[in-house]
């Protein structure tokens, strides 16, 4: 078992009164469901860097590669104060552990996509980051995030949260055996895993472990960590996760019987038609993993990537 993950969020997220107008922006999966196996970590850009609340709403204004944060209606600059408090914010946030970062969407401080800025000819663009959402990325440049409203797609969020209990898991096995065995180890187990996000760089990493005893282990790990983040923030799709479970089909080739064989094909190609979640042909792979005790399937990540509670694959 993991302990409880530690992901950064937008403190308005949790329900906390804290956005310009008093109010909050409450999500129930990330409260209810996500927050079952999380430990937030809270930030709140405009209250943390001394704006009170309620307050004068503010907005992105000049070049969308730096603009200036002004309030909306008296064009007060607030940049210099928001900056300043950003570059100690991050030394804190550094300290954390974090393995993820959910940010609010549409926000001058917080949003990740599509912000408005207003430019000095008098046109709003849609294509501006808010400023700590673009310094923590900048700083932490390994660390998922995303925004509360993309996460209302299923895809999206599953993406995600396998992205940071992978990150969770990595970040285990540096703490606890941070070793040439231990990563060969890790990568056994997480195979499958990167498989369905990235074929290329599945081989790569594979590569790279393969030769691992000519590399100093510290830039070991860090190629290796570069590669499996890179591969997560790639999205599975269909044909990536019918490529994979024909893949573990495989494994059962002296096992299955005829009217077995045919069953996982038939789930699996209704899968294929969107008649059934990704859920029905893992959790007959599953069935068949225990029934026939086939040990390398047993210990992949693929498998079992995240709680069972959040429904990820549930999806069509």
């Amino acid at each position: 078992m993991l302990s409880p993950i530690k992901i950064g969020i937008s403190s308005c997220l949790l329900g906390n009164k804290v956005r310009y107008d008093g109010g909050h922006s409450h999500d129930g999966f990330l409260t209810q469901t996500l927050g079952l196996f999380a430990e937030y970590v809270p930030v709140c850009p405009e209250v943390e860097c001394g704006m009170p609340t309620p307050r004068e709403a503010v907005r992105l204004v000049g070049p969308t590669e730096n603009p200036r944060l002004l309030t909306q209606k008296t064009g007060v600059d607030k940049t210099e104060q928001m900056q300043s408090w950003i570059k100690g914010r991050l030394k804190e946030l550094a300290k954390e552990d974090l393995c993820g970062f959910i940010f609010r969407s549409k926000s001058p401080s917080s949003g990740l996509y599509r912000i408005r800025v207003y430019g000095d000819d008098g046109n709003v663009r849609k294509n501006g980051t808010g400023l700590f959402a673009k310094a923590f990325t900048e700083a932490f440049p390994r660390i998922p995030v995303e925004e509360a409203g993309r996460l209302h797609d299923p895809k999206l969020r599953e993406n995600f949260i396998e992205s940071i209990f992978s990150l969770q898991r990595w970040r285990k096995l540096i703490n606890e055996n941070k070793s040439l065995g231990g990563l060969v180890g890790f990568h056994t187990h997480n195979k499958l895993l990167i498989l369905s996000h990235n074929q290329d760089i599945y081989r790569k990493m594979g590569r790279l472990v393969a030769q691992g005893k000519d590399y100093d282990l510290d830039v070991l790990f860090d190629r290796y960590e570069e590669l499996l983040l890179k591969a997560l923030k790639l999205k599975t799709t269909l044909n990536k996760h019918i490529n994979v479970l024909h893949h573990m089909m495989g494994y059962f080739k002296k096992n299955l019987s005829g009217d077995e064989k045919r069953e996982l094909l038939s789930v699996i190609d209704q899968y294929r038609s969107g008649y059934v979640p990704l859920i029905v042909p893992i959790t007959l792979i599953k069935h068949y993993v225990m029934k026939y005790d086939q040990p390398w399937l047993k210990v992949q990540t693929y498998l079992n990537p995240h709680p069972f509670e959040l429904k990820l694959r549930n999806y069509f």
